[in-house]
């Protein structure tokens, strides 16, 4: 199956949206206690990213094998996980490791795409747990 990945994050927050057939999956959440004000903007990206492709996993929505679009505002995050270049932020290094381990143990198919800032869906959540088909 292929799905088309949105993540963001702050601070405060994470929030992810996966679209899927005629499904669009609405996630929103505060930020762990233990990253809420101690994160940077990039950082929380990271994270939103990693907690977003890891619920997808744990609640069926994306299975073994399955093609995703991860579109990702932020340019650098693309870079990271195109080249095996070494990051100076451990936090985000660790990030990286947890989510390319996802990708390997599934055996995903992943395609990032840099998109604009007003294009990322997850930057518009307003409800948390929000399920939507597209022919509502």
């Amino acid at each position: 199956m292929h799905h088309i990945f949105y993540a963001n994050g702050d601070v405060k927050e994470i929030s992810w949206v996966i679209e899927t057939n005629n499904s669009t999956i609405r996630q929103k959440r505060e930020q762990a206690n233990i990253y809420k004000n101690k994160v940077t903007e990039i950082q929380s990206k990271y994270i939103a990213l990693h907690v977003g492709l890891f619920w997808g996993i744990g609640v069926f929505i994306i299975k073994n094998e399955d093609s995703i679009q991860i579109k990702l505002d932020e340019k650098v995050m693309c870079d990271h996980f195109m080249s095996n270049s070494k990051i100076e932020d451990k936090f985000i290094e660790k990030r990286i490791q947890f989510i390319r381990q996802l990708i390997e143990q599934r055996k995903l198919k992943i395609r990032f795409q840099i998109i604009d800032a007003d294009k990322n869906l997850a930057r518009k959540i307003s409800n948390t747990k929000e399920l939507k088909t597209k022919n509502d």
